[in-house]
């Protein structure tokens, strides 16, 4: 930038010498071309003092002062040049008065304008509690001066990092209060400034340029300017080893980017984001052994033993140096249930128990021992110190446990919201996560977290079970039957149903739903919370688990016909008629869809003979607004024929 600077800023003081020495030969107007020629000369000095002092020039006010400044003198040498003619040329010229006076005050701004310039260049130096003023340039949008000032503060090499956070958080401010204004920050470059704050600056000035970065991204085009400025990698070394509040507004600024464009999903998640925002989750929430902790692709997780350990007489050669501990706390230090507590522990248990012991491990080839090495470069340590906690090879856990607990708890909020909006519809990112320490922290913080982290957890479940009912792979990979840490997501899951009494309810029932092909038919406890809930008052609630209860007894799913008796036999008939008849709208298409495909995979129940379901049908095919469904249409005739068929005329109600 300063070299580009100075050369604009030498064309301008040619321009204004050209302007003084044109001045000088006037033979008309000599008053009003000596006035200009004095307030050019001074516009001179100063373009030179900026000309000299270009390496502190912040970029965006200096090309947009320059800019104007040279089309002023410009237009000041075209009048003075002018009043140069003699003779018959000099009567054919005309030259309002009014010229004069407005080329003069056009100059006036421009003093103006690169005086403030100077002075808001010159911020940290010696006139820290100098009133900069509103330059002439700014004055028809006075937000536009107070964001240079804030943004050159960033840039100044003088300043002080106590200047700098505030001018961070002046911006925050400012972003906060209009979207617009966080376009102007963007767009007068001043993203670049806060990323470098938060690299080098102190905890409160990396808080702060966190928080505006988060502020900045609130539509796609803003996000793709801030990550192609490398957010990434400044977050990711904040989140590896920042301090735990800068931690915090750096997790939130990443849900809000998220949010607001998926595209950045992937960026964050090559730079080891996913890992590291597990691993804050996961900070005294389990407790493991440092070998299973996340460094590498290669490195095995906690879902990689449990799923390891339904397989334990094939694994009998598996090369491992220790038996690895195992606890589940509460994120302030208190033990969880007993029933959370041995999915974890009798896992590693058994795991332990399938590994070699390590006088057996020395044995193995040397190729496979190198190759253990290879994947763990801190295998050496590892032995000498077994019990050691971390988190993620390579980051730093260090000082995280004397934080106070409420900042620990937020850290854990967010983090929790980071993942949900950063696994919103991305395959890989969710495979991530599953393969992960994840799962098994979602479980124990939707049982014992404080009341938002269970909702983050809860919603972040929500997006990962979305993503597995649409990927084959996915669903069977991470939500296994016989997956401990996917049978603890469930089982908190259906205590949310059950309990039916919290704003977690319908995330659950819906992450249910997502999961409902991967249930056995031995599963008989998930129908009947289900089935009691379509009796609910709230309509939002029943439709939800309607539409839940819909995605069992789809034909889609293989137990189909299993699960439509088991919703027969907690006595979802009747709830569904009732709500066919008298529910909303938006409850009585999927209660309406239910019975059909429980009339096409049961026909022959006495139950729904005896709830009348095929005058329910009949009344249905004459709903105008529940006919005109897509869906509706395809099942209701056919559901309709196979009852008529399977049923005897009493049952159908033609006596």
């Amino acid at each position: 930038m300063a070299d580009i600077a100075k050369e604009i800023l030498l064309e301008a003081v040619k321009l204004a010498d050209q302007v003084t020495k044109a001045a000088n030969d006037v033979s008309s107007f000599k008053q009003e071309c000596h006035e200009i020629k004095g307030k050019t000369e001074k516009l001179g000095e100063l373009l030179r003092h900026a000309a000299r002092a270009c390496n502190s020039l912040y970029e965006r006010p200096t090309r947009r002062i320059i800019d104007d400044t040279e089309q002023v003198l410009d237009k000041a040498f075209v009048l003075v040049s002018k009043c140069r003619t003699n003779g018959l040329k000099r009567v054919f010229t005309i030259i309002p008065a009014a010229a004069f006076r407005k080329t003069s005050q056009q100059l006036e701004n421009s003093i103006g304008d690169v005086s403030w310039l100077l002075r808001v260049s010159a911020q940290g130096d010696d006139n820290d509690d100098e009133y900069l003023g509103l330059p002439p340039i700014a004055a028809n949008e006075p937000i536009l001066c107070l964001i240079w000032e804030q943004i050159a503060i960033l840039c100044s090499n003088t300043a002080s990092i106590e200047d700098r956070s505030d001018a961070a958080a002046s911006l925050v401010s400012l972003a906060r209060d209009n979207t617009r204004y966080g376009k102007l920050i963007i767009e007068e470059g001043g993203v670049a400034p806060l990323l470098k704050l938060g690299k080098d600056g102190g905890m409160e000035g990396q808080e702060n340029a966190a928080k505006a970065i988060g502020l900045l991204g609130r539509d796609e085009e803003s996000v793709e300017h801030i990550v192609n400025a490398g957010v990434c990698s400044v977050f990711g070394k904040i989140l590896k080893e920042g301090h735990m509040k800068v931690q915090v507004a750096v997790a939130r600024a990443i849900s809000e980017l998220a949010s607001h464009h998926p595209w950045c999903q992937d960026h964050f998640a090559q730079n080891n984001i996913i890992r590291l925002l597990v691993s804050h989750l996961a900070f005294e929430t389990i407790e493991e052994h440092s070998k299973y902790a996340i460094a590498s692709k290669q490195t095995l997780s906690i879902h990689t033993v449990v799923m390891a350990s339904s397989n334990t007489n094939n694994n009998k050669n598996y090369d491992n140096d220790k038996q690895l501990t195992s606890q589940i706390t509460h994120p302030t230090g208190h033990k969880t249930s007993n029933q959370m507590h041995n999915v974890v522990t009798n896992t590693l248990a058994m795991k332990s128990k399938a590994v070699p012991s390590q006088t057996q491990a020395q044995g193995h080839t040397s190729h496979d021992k190198a190759n253990n090495i290879n994947a763990n470069p801190n295998h050496q340590h590892q032995q000498q110190q077994p019990k050691q906690r971390v988190a993620f090879a390579g980051s730093s856990i260090k000082g995280r446990e004397f934080e106070d607990p409420a900042t620990k708890a937020e850290m854990k909020a967010t983090a929790a919201l980071a993942l949900w909006k950063l696994c919103w519809g991305n395959v890989q990112i969710c495979r991530e996560i599953t393969e992960s320490r994840a799962l098994l922290c979602f479980a124990v913080l939707l049982e014992k977290g404080p009341e938002d982290v269970q909702y983050n957890s809860a919603m972040a479940l929500l997006e990962i079970t979305a993503v597995a009912e649409q990927n084959v792979e996915l669903r069977r990979s991470s939500f296994k039957p016989t997956s401990p840490a996917a049978r603890a997501v469930v089982d908190q899951l259906l205590k949310i149903i059950e309990k039916a009494d919290s704003n977690l309810l319908i995330p659950a029932i819906d992450s249910i739903g997502y999961l409902a092909r991967t249930f056995r038919a031995t599963e008989t406890r998930i129908i009947g919370p289900l089935v009691r809930l379509l009796d609910e008052t709230e309509s939002d609630i029943t439709m939800a688990a309607a539409i839940t209860l819909n995605k069992f007894a789809n034909p889609e799913n293989f137990l189909h016909e299993n699960h439509s008796n088991a919703i027969i036999d907690a006595g979802g008939a009747k709830h569904l008629v009732q709500l066919v008849y008298f529910g909303e709208q938006a409850v009585q298409k999927p209660s309406l869809t239910l019975l059909c495909y429980i009339s096409l995979d049961v026909p022959k129940s006495e139950v729904l003979a005896q709830a009348e379901v095929l005058i329910v049908f009949e009344w249905a095919s004459k709903q105008a607004h529940l006919v005109q469904d897509p869906l509706v249409e395809t099942l209701l005739v056919p559901a309709k024929s196979k009852l008529e068929l399977y049923q005897s005329r009493v049952s159908r109600g033609f006596q």
